[in-house]
């Protein structure tokens, strides 16, 4: 492949991204410079992406039960109740599909842009609420990106043990985590990092994820970039719209609306190709 298709690729890649977020942005009312943010920061726009030291997948690079969880809380809303219906919870409280094919394409739907972006904008809404109404203040920018990194419930407890011991250390506070995130919970002499310093350095990284997700967003305003599917992808779109019933126009996502089992099919295609 040469340097110009390379380009093309890239660039196609990173305009169906940023309208992905820029969807899920409008349809939830998550800010979209957040959204844009998180995602640079989390996988630098890369809808594939997946980490060394955890099962942490895809654009927002959801962990399997992050992904499970949100998905069983949301996706019905956007046409995924064969996804959501599949999910149960266990009494320890963990995310199972009793089918192992089918919770790998559940998963790997996390490489789906536009599946990660509105999932994503879903989980930061219910982030916000709860962690608002446990820190009695409205939550900032980096309290959300605290909570898609440490779950709702770790944010509360990171942020409330902050606000009366903000020199007390992460790595104490959060064992686990800080063994799969060394670089976030220890400094490059090896010293656990405060509470405060950690808040200040997903602040720094957000700020940052920021300013080059806007730079590569007029970049390829700047040279023309446009949003163009893979054929494969818009050829599959148009056999599903004319396999099922005409779509409601207020549907805004119509991709995630599967009306049978063979859009279902169709759907996990989608994803597939998307990736």
């Amino acid at each position: 492949m040469n340097g110009l298709t390379t380009n093309s690729a890239q660039g196609s890649n990173a305009a169906r991204v940023t309208q992905a977020i820029a969807k899920a942005s409008s349809r939830t009312g998550v800010d979209f410079n957040y959204l844009m943010s998180q995602a640079h920061v989390e996988s630098a726009l890369n809808p594939t992406a997946r980490a060394r030291t955890s099962s942490a997948t895809g654009l927002y690079q959801f962990i399997d039960q992050s992904w499970l969880s949100i998905v069983n809380d949301h996706g019905a809303k956007y046409g995924m109740d064969w996804a959501s219906n599949a999910i149960e919870r266990t009494a320890n409280g963990r995310y199972v599909v009793s089918d192992p094919a089918l919770r790998q394409q559940i998963l790997d739907l996390r490489n789906h842009p536009e599946t990660a972006s509105i999932m994503a904008a879903e989980l930061a809404t219910d982030n916000r609420a709860y962690l608002e109404e446990r820190i009695g203040r409205p939550a900032e920018a980096v309290d959300l990106y605290l909570a898609h990194f440490l779950g709702a419930g770790g944010a509360a407890k990171f942020l409330t043990t902050m606000a009366q011991a903000p020199d007390a250390s992460g790595a104490a506070l959060f064992p686990a985590a800080a063994r799969a995130n060394a670089s976030v919970f220890f400094d490059r002499q090896g010293n656990a990092r405060s509470l405060t310093d950690i808040r200040s350095s997903f602040a720094q990284k957000l700020a940052a994820g920021g300013q080059a997700a806007g730079s590569a967003a007029s970049d390829m305003a700047m040279d023309g970039t446009q949003t163009v599917m893979p054929a494969d992808y818009v050829r599959i779109a148009q056999e599903r719209l004319t396999m099922n019933q005409t779509l409601s126009e207020k549907q805004p996502y119509p991709e995630f609306a599967p009306r049978a089992e063979t859009a279902r099919l169709a759907y996990l295609m989608l994803a597939t190709l998307g990736r």
